[in-house]
Parts: C-alpha cells; structure tokens; sequence
C-alpha cells in the first residue's frame, strides 16, 4: 500500500513538473511570436524608408480583383412545400 502512495506522489510531482514547464514554453512561445511580428512590422518600415532614400518607387501590391456575385439565390422552404406531390 505504502508503495502505491508512493507512486502516486511521484507521479503527482511529475505532473506538476510538466504542468509547469508547459506554462514557461507557451509563455516564451508567446513572447518570440510577438518578438517576430514587431520585427517584421520593423523590416517593412525599414524597407520602406531605404526605398525612399534611394529614390526607388514604392512598389505597392495589387488589389484583389472584385468578387463576382453567386449565381445561386436563397429559395425558401416554403415555396418548395406547395410544389410537392
């Protein structure tokens, strides 16, 4: 019996280790994706200003062209009860 506890506390503790090694990765997970938005947020500024002081023009991206309206139209059930045999 006293091993059975024993197993258990271990295991306990066990889990707690990782419970919070999880905690720590996703904190620092957290922290380098935001790390690397700001970077790329910087670059973009960057380029964007050495664009200007070379004299180069902005190349700006296209826009998407328009969406075509669906050819199918909302039919509502109702209108289909009465056609039925």
């Amino acid at each position: 019996m006293t091993l059975l506890w024993f197993f258990t506390g271990a295991s306990l503790i066990a889990a707690l280790v990782a419970w919070l090694h999880a905690r720590r990765t996703a904190r620092r997970l957290e922290q380098l994706s935001q790390m690397y938005w700001e970077l790329k947020y910087q670059h973009g500024e960057l380029r964007v200003q050495v664009q200007r002081l070379m004299g180069e023009p902005t190349i700006v991206p296209p826009s998407a062209p328009p969406r075509e309206r669906p050819t199918e139209q909302f039919v509502p059930l109702s209108s289909l009860r009465g056609n039925r045999v």
